[in-house]
């Protein structure tokens, strides 16, 4: 997408953010091996620079709201 957004075919799209995404896993996989959660829907932890997070329905963990790349940021993620 990044040559989309350089040559204005794209204005902007959104992705969660890769390495925030992976971040959060990392720290949620730690915190299930270790004990601390187990998947059960309402426990929570914390991740880091990226705070507290609960488990939702299904064990699901949510980062959040996507990052939205254009041309101001886009040269600042190498994927």
């Amino acid at each position: 997408m990044r040559k989309y957004v350089k040559d204005g075919t794209v204005e902007q799209f959104a992705l969660w953010n890769p390495k925030d995404l992976g971040y959060l896993g990392a720290y949620a996989a730690a915190a299930l091996a270790s004990g601390q959660i187990t998947g059960a829907e309402g426990k929570k932890f914390k991740a880091g620079r990226l705070g507290e997070y609960e488990v939702g329905k299904d064990g699901e963990v949510i980062l959040g709201s996507p990052a939205v790349f254009d041309k101001k940021n886009i040269d600042e993620f190498d994927f």
